[in-house]
């Protein structure tokens, strides 16, 4: 559903001056939105190819929307709104671009004889469940659109607004392999306000989480991004990975934050309004890198994985590769997913998996 009424022009204080979208039909704010603007554009295609290189374990993705209205501030697909000559900061979380015609593409080029029916990724750049969904109703066509020309599938969302959508999931999964998960590393209330400030609240998505299990799908979580000294206690991860198996999380994968390009500035910036005795900290750090060291990255692991263990997650799988489990105790790579995050093989095989215990997604 889109709305009626509230176009404005380039320049008019909603869109932006000069803004050259392809495809461009028209740009909207709505009071429910305060600050937002939407650009609807006439996609010429729905499916984007993963470059040959990547390691993830699926080689194409759909995203509905560009630009992401949760604002968390330290989201790494923040970098893609410069293609559009768009910022990495306001304007990914202000100016959304929406595929609105998205499904009827996407139901064409899954018809077409070449496609082979591999396994589709959704939420790996921005969330298909953002808020904006509830208007928009993209998800409902995409869905069928996918289960319906027999292609496997994955959701990865923050967006309790997936609990509409479950029973079209269900019925889906009834047709093709489905995976889902659910993003979660933050569980005080206040902090995770702070540093997403556009998300649900964590019960909220615990309780999605049990919705999902409910209607008899996986749930894979990623605990991802783990913040140094705000989220990488071992009271927070205890904590967190109770809750996440008191509502039946199917695997949980937990790794620290990267900050890559003009990410790390933003974050930063966030970090010295909001938590400015840790800004030097973090600068030695990270140094001049994107990622912590790997002395960091072990330190975690050590304190995760007997709290894994201890809350009934096994230890790390690493998706690449074959397929094949790392051994056990082995810190899991960037990029290792949860089980039930990724779809598992039909009967007889015939779709790539890649079940793993422990995306680096958010």
């Amino acid at each position: 559903m889109r709305w009626d009424g509230q176009a404005v022009a380039a320049g008019d204080g909603g869109a932006l001056p000069g803004l050259a979208l392809s495809g461009l039909v028209r740009s909207v704010r709505t009071p429910d939105f305060a600050g937002v603007t939407f650009h609807e554009v006439a996609a010429k295609s729905a499916l984007n190819k993963v470059p040959e290189a990547s390691t993830m374990p699926f080689r194409w993705t759909v995203n509905p929307m560009r630009g992401c209205v949760h604002a968390c501030a330290y989201c790494y697909a923040r970098p893609t709104h410069e293609y559009l000559e768009l910022d990495a900061g306001r304007d990914f979380e202000t100016q959304i671009v929406v595929k609105t015609n998205v499904v009827e593409v996407l139901r064409a080029e899954l018809a077409r004889p070449s496609w082979r029916r591999e396994h589709v990724a959704l939420g790996t750049n921005t969330d298909p469940y953002q808020r904006p969904e509830g208007r928009y109703r993209l998800m409902p066509g995409i869905i069928d659109a996918l289960a319906s020309s027999g292609t496997p599938f994955s959701l990865t969302t923050k967006g309790p607004l997936m609990r509409r959508d479950l029973p079209a999931l269900a019925e889906a999964a009834r047709q093709v392999p489905v995976g889902i998960a659910v993003s979660l590393a933050v569980l005080d209330p206040a902090l995770q306000q702070s540093v997403e400030p556009g998300t649900p609240l964590p019960q909220a998505r615990l309780d999605l989480i049990r919705a999902v299990r409910d209607a008899g799908l996986p749930c894979g979580v990623f605990v991802a991004p783990v913040m140094p000294w705000l989220t990488d206690s071992e009271e927070h991860l205890d904590g967190l990975l109770a809750a996440l198996a008191d509502a039946g999380a199917t695997g949980v994968t937990v790794l620290p934050m990267h900050l890559r390009g003009s990410v790390k500035p933003w974050f930063l910036r966030w970090l010295a309004r909001e938590q400015p005795a840790l800004v030097a900290r973090y600068r030695r750090l990270y140094g001049r890198g994107a990622y912590v060291p790997v002395e960091y990255k072990n330190w975690l692991w050590a304190r995760a994985q007997p709290l894994l263990k201890a809350h009934g997650f096994s230890a790390g799988v690493d998706h690449r590769g074959p397929g094949g489990r790392s051994g056990a105790g082995e810190r899991p790579e960037e990029g290792s997913y949860p089980t039930g995050s990724i779809p598992e093989p039909a009967p007889g095989g015939g779709v790539a998996s890649f079940e793993v215990d422990q995306p680096v997604l958010f």
